[in-house]
């Protein structure tokens, strides 16, 4: 599973726009999907701005209880970035030369894709940065885009703005599944506001959804029956007009199962690949040896010595293996040089 979390507000009034786009990002990260999975646009970066009370921090409740914005946070496009432009280049994977991996939605024709839109709407389209709009259409032909490079199994395409679910009228691409939290003509609205931070912080949509995710992922054994698990007809039906204010729509006709049979773990939460393999590292503790633990460059001058002994072996003698000690040296050198060239990707 991968995902992509869309703010498309600037501004403080619209704090709770991109509370909520967080709020979806912590949600989906405890289920188990890493940050090199998800794609994070922020169009405004509410910790920083001079009105906000408590500075560098977001919180989506006026308790304060979770901190959106941690250390664990990693924004991918943040403020002017976040354009129609570059989420269509998210989704179809056309980037221009030397765009950074972490910037990329790396999927195929096995990934189920989660994406989350936060901001202010209208009928069959979405404004970005209160400059530029997308539209029902745009995103429509960007599906069928991913479709023809395979690079998706199924969408979950969720919206939380005014009259959200015109955005997905054009759609037509199999195997998309579309959830709205207002109709036609109707407005979404926030849930509460905060006094100290001076706006809504969480729009009511996101609030009883993250209501129903949280409670029912943390109850959630992996390993029981699928029949025990949500679907996303129970989310569906979690939502109704006394909480929300508007009537929430799901699209469903293009999908090929119906939403009793889709797990919401098919969509929030990550499949982890094992390799299973017959060899093991013999590592060993410096306490269990009773000596000091080799240093990389005692390892590979015992090595050196014991390759030299190696290259003329005694007559009738059987080759000896190469020493695993020698192994686990090449090992760390591999690993250390991995992560330096990844550092050097990500700063270019």
């Amino acid at each position: 599973t991968t995902s992509t979390q869309v703010d498309t507000s600037r501004y403080y009034f619209n704090y709770r726009h991109v509370a909520d786009t967080l709020s979806f990002y912590h949600t989906v990260k405890s289920a188990g999907i890493p940050d090199s999975q998800i794609i994070l646009m922020l169009a405004d970066d509410m910790a920083c701005n001079p009105r906000n009370a408590l500075p560098a921090q977001m919180f989506n409740n006026r308790e304060h209880d979770i901190d959106l914005y941690g250390e664990d946070v990693e924004v991918d496009y943040r403020g002017t970035d976040v354009t129609v432009e570059n989420f269509i280049r998210v989704l179809t994977n056309r980037h221009s030369k030397g765009t950074a991996k972490s910037k990329r939605l790396l999927t195929d024709e096995s990934s189920n894709i989660l994406i989350f839109m936060a901001g202010h709407g209208g009928d069959e389209f979405l404004k970005f940065q209160d400059q530029e709009e997308i539209t029902s259409q745009d995103i429509s032909d960007a599906f069928d885009q991913m479709a023809v490079q395979k690079r998706f199994n199924e969408i979950l395409f969720i919206v939380d703005t005014c009259q959200a679910s015109t955005l997905y009228n054009r759609f037509k691409t199999k195997n998309v599944v579309a959830m709205g939290s207002s109709s036609k003509g109707e407005n979404s609205y926030s849930h509460h506001s905060d006094p100290n931070l001076g706006v809504s912080v969480i729009d009511r949509f996101t609030f009883h959804a993250l209501e129903f995710l949280e409670n029912k992922l943390s109850k959630t054994n992996f390993h029981s029956s699928k029949t025990s698990l949500p679907t996303l007809q129970d989310f569906t039906d979690h939502f109704s007009y006394s909480k929300l204010r508007s009537n929430h729509r799901i699209r469903d006709d293009l999908m090929e199962r119906n939403l009793s049979s889709i797990l919401i773990t098919d969509f929030f939460s990550a499949v982890t690949k094992i390799e299973p393999t017959l060899y093991a590292y013999p590592i060993r503790s410096q306490k269990d040896s009773g000596k000091k633990a080799p240093t990389m460059k005692s390892l590979l001058l015992t090595d050196e010595s014991t390759s030299k002994q190696e290259t003329h072996p005694a007559a009738g003698s059987e080759p000896k293996k190469v020493s695993s000690s020698f192994v686990s040296a090449i090992f760390l050198a591999a690993l250390t040089f991995s992560i330096a060239w990844d550092r050097l990707s990500l700063n270019r």
